[in-house]
């Protein structure tokens, strides 16, 4: 069954936009979780403007599903994630100039180095996954890493501006899962997506989990964390049947 991994930066977001303590990152992820979240996921940006290492923390100690740091591949944030053990991390590009993260690891042109840092890390029981676009060779370069997951990189498809592209976008998408599963790797999901475009990617075959976190946050805001929440688990539930009438 499809999962739903619930991105909670944006909670912070708000908080840190005063320089606050509320909205608390850890409330909200107590109630997606309530909500039906299978999933806690973070991102803990080297410049750190939304997420703190104090929140990072205290979700290790408070989430009851599974907490998944996003982080860049560097020295501090290895230290980080190997002191605090979240159930895994996936590994994303950051440019501090970026308002979110715009596109995929360059796996290729840095296997040697990711491939060290998935072996610290999974080393230490942490399983990786590799944020990528659905490119046959970042997907091959994925695999030699010893990565265990991938996530797609659904940007492209969610800032599609007709249904040709959109089209095109999602099979793109499809054919970039079923050469990961080839390779041995498990495939992840995720950036851009909304209640009106997640059902087309929550049906492409042999997808695990999907991250979503900016269109839930501004649900949030009108209905509440739980409510929202759910409306989304409803529209992956409904992408499950789908694929078991269809087979």
């Amino acid at each position: 069954m499809l999962t739903l991994g619930v991105n909670i930066d944006h909670i912070a977001t708000i908080r840190q936009a005063r320089r606050t303590v509320e909205p608390d990152p850890v409330a909200a992820a107590v109630l997606a979780e309530l909500g039906g979240a299978d999933g806690i996921t973070v991102h803990l940006r080297e410049d750190r403007r939304h997420i703190q290492e104090r929140d990072v923390r205290l979700l290790r100690q408070t989430v009851r599903t599974h907490l998944n740091l996003e982080m860049a591949a560097t020295d501090e944030m290895v230290a980080i994630a190997l002191d605090i053990k979240p159930d895994y991390v996936t590994l994303v590009p950051e440019r501090r100039e970026e308002v979110t993260t715009e596109g995929g690891l360059d796996v290729v042109g840095a296997v040697d180095r990711l491939g060290d840092v998935v072996e610290a890390l999974q080393d230490a029981h942490i399983p990786v996954s590799l944020f990528i676009d659905a490119d046959s060779k970042q997907i091959e370069a994925s695999a030699k890493t010893g990565a265990k997951f991938i996530e797609l990189h659904t940007g492209r498809y969610a800032e599609a501006h007709s249904p040709e592209e959109r089209r095109k976008e999602l099979g793109i998408l499809a054919q970039g899962a079923w050469r990961a599963r080839e390779a041995g790797l498990r495939v992840n999901a995720g950036h851009g997506l909304t209640y009106w475009n997640t059902y087309e990617v929550a049906c492409i075959d042999g997808m695990e989990e999907l991250n979503i976190g900016h269109t839930i946050v501004s649900r949030a805001t009108l209905v509440g964390m739980e409510r929202a929440v759910r409306e989304m688990k409803e529209i992956l539930q409904r992408a499950a049947l789908d694929i078991k009438f269809r087979r």
